[in-house]
């Protein structure tokens, strides 16, 4: 399988790598700055509110959403009288998170923070969340243990992750034919798969469970359009291939569109499927 081929080339890291992740990681945040990603992100709110039913959150407690975006987690936290911290290394995206919060009237803390080095002290939240963010950190291993770092024993993390086989997956897998992901960074649709999360949460318990999202357009030009302007990974992909490149890209997504549709001629429905994981610290 193409993740146990990746889950096998990892390997020791060294000073080298580590520096081209500082590298990867500038390049990320250019990236996912570019376009307006709050103009996706706020489809996805229904995630955020999933997630946090998943975990069971009660009110008070203390929650962190970790590569937050424009804070669909926090605010789903928020409605639910947690104190939440919401968390990003985007400035332009937490406030957004904070423009959405202020039109809610919702309580929340926005600050700017690496997921790979959070600047909390161990244990300072009861929970932890992520939807579709921190799956995106190049070092997959400092990110999760920086997760289970600042939770407290017992406390839970709840991450939505896009799986390998799902639109979203698939459609990373088509940018990466024309953009390879960078040597000794581990895809980040890894984190969508049991095995990989029960390595990067090894001595903790975790449990998961398959879960779609659907993708609602007008039209396949009508998502093209949307993505191509506002989503930092398709935006930066075609305003850095050439010419005849982006043609052929674009022919890929349409097609994976066309292929994955259940609304008919008239319109665009594409089930997208993401793993929902609850990890109880130990």
């Amino acid at each position: 399988m193409e993740g146990n081929t990746v889950l096998d080339s990892s390997k020791t890291t060294s000073p080298t790598v580590l520096s081209d992740f500082a590298a990867i990681k500038v390049r990320q945040q250019v990236t996912w700055a570019a376009g307006d990603y709050a103009m996706i992100s706020t489809t996805l709110q229904i995630v955020g509110e999933r997630i946090c039913e998943a975990v069971d959150l009660r009110a008070d407690e203390r929650v962190i959403d970790v590569a937050a975006g424009n804070g669909n987690a926090t605010l789903a936290a928020a409605r639910r009288y947690a104190q939440v911290t919401s968390t990003d290394y985007v400035d332009a995206l937490l406030q957004r998170g904070q423009e959405r919060a202020d039109g809610e009237r919702l309580s929340a803390t926005f600050k700017e923070a690496d997921a790979e080095a959070l600047p909390y002290a161990d244990g300072s939240f009861d929970v932890a969340l992520s939807t579709f963010g921190v799956m995106f950190t190049p070092n997959q291993e400092k990110a999760a243990a920086e997760l289970t770092r600042v939770v407290r024993q017992g406390g839970r993390i709840g991450i939505a992750n896009w799986t390998p086989n799902g639109f979203i997956g698939q459609l990373f897998k088509a940018i990466g034919k024309y953009l390879p992901t960078p040597a000794g960074v581990k895809s980040p649709a890894l984190w969508g798969t049991q095995v990989r999360l029960a390595e990067l949460f090894a001595g903790h318990h975790v449990r998961s469970s398959s879960q779609i999202f659907n993708f609602r357009y007008k039209s396949a030009d009508h998502f093209f359009g949307v993505f191509k302007t506002y989503y930092g990974p398709m935006n930066r992909a075609f305003a850095t291939l050439e010419v005849g490149a982006q043609a052929a890209l674009k022919a890929d997504i349409f097609d994976l569109l066309d292929r994955m549709n259940r609304g008919g001629r008239g319109t665009l429905i594409v089930p997208s499927e993401y793993l929902e994981a609850v990890i109880t610290t130990r």
